[in-house]
């Protein structure tokens, strides 16, 4: 079971910037893909972003392209998500995932991880 935590939420005005981040103290953490997942409340999670395991290849959601970007430390073990202009809609709690690959591909569906972080809570509120 790979361990993910997940930093970086907190309170973020319209239009403002955040940068999460999914960190894991394991050798292997470059072989998975990482997702980057929001759970607003009385809403479905919903997948925004992707990287594939070695950095090869990313995906994001229609509705976050061009605002957020998904990178990887491979020194430092951690996917990162940096997200300009949010919205007040944008506001939940934000999930990395992961799962071990050997493909340069990845999805945003969450049925598609099996290892997942306990989640930061990013509110956008002026």
């Amino acid at each position: 079971q790979l361990q993910l935590v997940e930093s970086g939420g907190g309170l973020v005005q319209p239009g403002g910037s955040l940068t999460l981040s999914c960190s894991s103290s394991d050798a292997t953490f470059d072989d998975y893909n990482i997702g980057w997942f929001r759970q607003a409340p009385e809403k479905e999670r919903e997948g925004l972003a992707c990287v594939s395991n070695r950095n090869t290849f990313r995906k994001y959601q229609p509705s976050v392209k061009g605002r957020f970007t998904i990178s990887r430390d491979r020194d430092k073990k951690t996917v990162y998500l940096q997200m300009m202009s949010l919205e007040p809609d944008e506001s939940g709690v934000y999930f990395c995932a992961a799962r071990r690959a050997d493909i340069a591909f990845c999805s945003t569906t969450d049925s598609a991880y099996d290892n997942w972080g306990q989640g930061t809570q990013v509110t956008v509120s002026s």
